[in-house]
């Protein structure tokens, strides 16, 4: 089998690092990115075989950060390597196009397995996720069990707003992001918390942390 080429996201330098360092023996690291944004772009000028994010990241989440990817580079294999444990981010990574999911506590192992899973054109999920729960995840009613709206009923673009705003980004900073004009930027901040039925800028911090779009 080809060594394929690799290309990890993840916020944290350390993590980045010892990533790097597990993975030469799998495949080519041919990048290494710290935040959503960065991570499309350099995707879409190197078209690895294989890209490895986290979903908690800078400026773009991972799952909206997928959905973008599966558009610009289809050819690319998804595996997620987070924190969040929960079957139902295991179940919205795998409906924004992933190949694998595992949780950064999963055995260096698990990571080999991975790999070698999606080039051989399988899917891979972390046995620390019981298989009946996901599914059970997979096919509910939209909302179902969920007792608030959670971030995928919110458009692309206002989880991008909810996300920056979240961070700490001024109306201002946010336009120039993502391209548009503050008054477009006050005008989803105002939508999101409608549709949240949140109240301050607080609110939306203490959501976004809860939903994982942003980690302390």
């Amino acid at each position: 089998m080809t060594r394929p080429r690799i290309l990890i996201a993840d916020d944290h330098s350390i993590v980045l690092a010892g990533l790097m360092k597990l993975v030469e023996g799998e495949g080519q690291v041919v990048g290494a990115v710290e935040d959503g944004r960065m991570l499309v772009t350099e995707a879409q000028t190197l078209r690895p075989d294989i890209i490895l994010l986290d979903i908690s990241m800078p400026l773009l989440n991972g799952l909206d950060a997928a959905r973008q990817l599966k558009k610009l580079v289809p050819e690319s294999k998804l595996i997620f390597l987070t924190m969040h444990a929960t079957p139902t981010y295991a179940a919205e990574a795998f409906k924004a196009g992933a190949s694998a999911y595992l949780l950064k506590r999963s055995a260096a192992s698990e990571l080999r397995q991975a790999i070698q899973a999606v080039m051989r054109g399988q899917h891979y999920l972390t046995p620390l996720i019981t298989k009946d729960v996901l599914a059970a995840v997979l096919h509910s009613a939209p909302g179902e069990s969920v007792p608030h709206r959670p971030p995928t009923a919110l458009t692309p673009r206002q989880r991008e707003v909810l996300q920056l705003v979240a961070e700490g980004k001024s109306a201002k900073a946010i336009a120039s992001i993502l391209n548009i004009s503050v008054k477009t930027v006050e005008f989803h901040k105002a939508r999101i918390m409608e549709d949240l039925g949140l109240h301050s800028t607080a609110d939306l911090t203490r959501y976004a942390i809860a939903e994982g779009l942003i980690s302390l």
